[in-house]
């Protein structure tokens, strides 16, 4: 298993990430482990039109980005501030986490834009991304840059043994 792409955010498109091979892990931190064409991967960047969102005040924002290629379940954790995962943490760093996680709540409505990154996930056997951040595009030619990108990173890059150019 090829490892290189293990921490870096691979720009994707749905339809990729919804083909992606999924392995039960060893670790227990990942349980499942994510692969493309013999190549692991855990992180992800997308971009699309969110069009869904379920809001939970404190807990979770579900939300779904559809790129034209299929549509990617989205969530972004908001319980930094009750969560014991959190707790070992001091809680100024825990209060910036969890003020960005409210800022990135508030940017996401139906409709707009988004460029999600996050962690390649699985929520009852459906691969979700876990965002570490959000960014709300506003240039109207961002999503076929981003169609464009990936289909290049897809041919030279993921899908080949030769080094990324």
């Amino acid at each position: 298993m090829d490892l290189k792409f293990q921490h870096t955010y691979v720009k994707l498109l749905a339809f990729d990430l919804l083909s992606l091979a999924q392995t039960p892990s060893l670790s227990s931190s990942d349980p499942i482990f994510f692969s493309r064409l013999g190549k692991s991967l855990s992180r992800a960047e997308i971009l699309g039109i969110v069009t869904t969102r379920d809001h939970k005040p404190n807990k979770f924002l579900k939300f779904t980005i559809d790129d034209g290629t299929g549509c990617i379940s989205c969530i972004l954790w908001l319980n930094q501030l009750t969560s014991p995962y959190f707790s070992r943490r001091s809680p100024p760093d825990v209060r910036l986490i969890a003020d960005m996680a409210a800022h990135f709540a508030s940017e996401i409505k139906i409709g707009v834009v988004a460029r999600v990154r996050g962690r390649i996930s699985s929520y009852r056997g459906a691969v979700q991304i876990t965002v570490s951040d959000v960014v709300i595009e506003r240039d109207p030619n961002a999503e076929i840059f981003h169609w464009l990108n990936c289909i290049k990173l897809a041919r030279n890059c993921y899908g080949v043994a030769a080094p990324c150019k």
